[in-house]
Order: C-alpha cells, then sequence, then structure tokens
C-alpha cells in the first residue's frame, strides 16, 4: 500500500507545483491597457501617448504596457468621454472643450485669451496647482472616470478660405466650434455664427461649405489636411487647446496601490515634458504648411477679439461653477 501511495502523492504534489507555476506566469504577464484618442499619429495627441506608455512601462517593468488607438479608431472625442465613463475604454484623450461636455465647469480651459501667451500656457500646465484643480473638478463632476494629467497642441487659430486679419473680418462667417457654452457666447460676439459638428466632420464642411471657417491647432490643421480645404491659416491664437488625459474608474480601482502610483507618475511626466514638445511641433507645421503653398497670415490684429473676449472671462468662471473660478484664479495668477 505504502508503494501504491507513492505514486499518488508525487501525482498530487506535482500537479500543485504546475499550478503555482501557472498562477506565476500568468501574474508575470504584462496587463495591457487601452488608449484612445481621435488624433492621428505625428500630433500632440500622440506625443502625450508615447511619454504615458513609455514612462509608464519604465516604472512597471513592463509589467503594464500601453497599445495606442490614435485616429478615432474606437470613436470620436465624444464617444471616447462615454466609453471611458462605461470603462469600454482603459485611458484616453480629449479636449477641455469636448469634456465640458459631461463637465461643464471643463470649458473654463477654453476661454478665449485666458492663456496670454505660449510661455504663460506652458507655466500654467506645469502648475501643480492647476493640475490638482482640474482633477478636483472632473472627481466631484464626472462618475466613473478620473482625470490623471492636463496636456496641450498650443493654441488655437482660425483657417478658412479666406484671411481672417481683424475682428470685423468675421462678421456673418459660419464657424465650426466645439460643443461648449462658452463658444457658443464668444464666437458671436464677434459677429460669426456657431456650427457644432464631430471633428471627423470638419473636412467635408468646409468643402461643401457647410461652415466657412474652423479652428484648432496648427499641426491638427497640417496632419488632418484641412488645408486641402481651407488654404489659408490665420494665427489668432484666440484658445488654448488643451486637453485632459482620463483613466477609467474600472481600470483605477482594478490597480493596486503601487501600480496607481505608476500611472500617475507617467501622467505627471506627460504634464511635465508634452506641452514644449507640442509647441515646437506647431512651429514646425507653420514651416511645414508654407513650404507647401498654405498662406499663413501671422499678422493678425488679435486686440478686437481679445477686448470683446474680455467680459467672459469672469462672466463664465462664474456662472460655470466654484471649480471653474478656481482653475482661472490660477491660471490667471500665472506670470
Amino acid at each position: 500500500m505504502m508503494i501504491a501511495r507513492r505514486p499518488l502523492l508525487c501525482g498530487a504534489v506535482l500537479g500543485l507545483l504546475a499550478g503555482m507555476a501557472s498562477v506565476a506566469a500568468q501574474a508575470q504577464e504584462p496587463r495591457r491597457f487601452r488608449f484612445a484618442y481621435d488624433q492621428p499619429l505625428n500630433t500632440g495627441y500622440h506625443i502625450a501617448g508615447n511619454i504615458f506608455a513609455a514612462k509608464l512601462a519604465e516604472l512597471s517593468k513592463k509589467t503594464i504596457t500601453i497599445d495606442q488607438f490614435p485616429g478615432g479608431q474606437l470613436g470620436q472625442e465624444p464617444q471616447l468621454l462615454q466609453m471611458i465613463k462605461s470603462g469600454d475604454v482603459d485611458f484616453a484623450i480629449t479636449s477641455s472643450a469636448n469634456t465640458a461636455t459631461v463637465s461643464p465647469q471643463a470649458g473654463v480651459m477654453s476661454l478665449h485669451f485666458l492663456f496670454r501667451s505660449e510661455d504663460h500656457l506652458i507655466k500654467s500646465l506645469a502648475s501643480p496647482d492647476l493640475s490638482k484643480a482640474v482633477r478636483e473638478m472632473i472627481d466631484d463632476t464626472v462618475p466613473g472616470a478620473h482625470v490623471i494629467a492636463v496636456a496641450t497642441l498650443g493654441l488655437r487659430s482660425m483657417y478658412s478660405k479666406k484671411e481672417i486679419r481683424k475682428v470685423e473680418d468675421m462678421k456673418g462667417l459660419k464657424v465650426r466650434v466645439q460643443a461648449t457654452p462658452t463658444e457658443d457666447a464668444t464666437f458671436p460676439a464677434y459677429g460669426a455664427q456657431t456650427v457644432h459638428m464631430p471633428f471627423g466632420s470638419v473636412y467635408t464642411s468646409l468643402q461643401t461649405g457647410v461652415v466657412d471657417v474652423a479652428e484648432n491647432g496648427i499641426n491638427v490643421y497640417l496632419a488632418n489636411k484641412h488645408y486641402e480645404v481651407a488654404p489659408v491659416l490665420s494665427i489668432t491664437n484666440h484658445e488654448a487647446n488643451n486637453s485632459l488625459v482620463w483613466v477609467s474608474d474600472k481600470v483605477w480601482q482594478g490597480l493596486t496601490p503601487e501600480q496607481r502610483g505608476w500611472v500617475q507618475a507617467a501622467a505627471d511626466e506627460v504634464a511635465r515634458t508634452q506641452p514644449k514638445l507640442a509647441l515646437e511641433l506647431e512651429h514646425k507645421s507653420v514651416e511645414k504648411l508654407k513650404s507647401i503653398g498654405v498662406k499663413v497670415v501671422s499678422d493678425v490684429d488679435s486686440s478686437g477679439f481679445a477686448k470683446l473676449s474680455e467680459p467672459f472671462l469672469d462672466k463664465f468662471a462664474t456662472e460655470l461653477g466654484p471649480h471653474a473660478t478656481k482653475v482661472a484664479k490660477i491660471i490667471r495668477a500665472i506670470k
């Protein structure tokens, strides 16, 4: 009987060891997450995605890896916002203006001339106080998701088939804007009509005359070939092209405290380094556009735009809510 039991005991031990080995192997396999955004490769969103993925792989010793889905593969920003809340997307980037559809107070970051220059923009986004205020705003207003970093694509400008050199040139023009109340009030103050549509529809709408003008970052204009249907770029720098980096609460709750630390540290690296790189890309994009024959109007008189938008800064911040007021106060105090 002893002889008969030995094979059974050995078999049980071997089975247990095999099971433990299987569990250990599974534990060592990297966790893979999907990171989605609606801009193509070689844009500021792509820069942010690369920085985040590389830093997270480094900190986690490649136990957490990021698969990027650019160019709207998983949906345009309005869809991504819903998917991040439901946990159908793990990480995402969306503009602060589109974020206003789920958190209206986020519209404060799209107020015209809140950011006075590229230098002011970089300094503002590097502020820990601003990052903290934005994260608190989203945590208090958006269930199912968290913001872990603020990034940018630079400053927005206008493009169309005609030059825009001063605010009077906007009278009667149909402008595609992002769906936020701040845009709906500010552009009519310039004399324009606002039209809402997803980003993916902008090219065709400019081509067919549904809209006369669109506005966005310079590299976005270049990368999406909007210059083909709107060959005049007027450098108005009227608004910051800011964006938020998201993580779904489903993912966040499934991470250990150590893993959360890695994720946040990777996001902090985005906030620290992405803005400068994104602005360098903007400058290179201007030169590229000039080289292919796009007319770049760099001497726009922005004083008329700034004067008309000035009353909206405090008004909208107050109306949007206490988080918006705090965010605007932090930005305006940065020298």
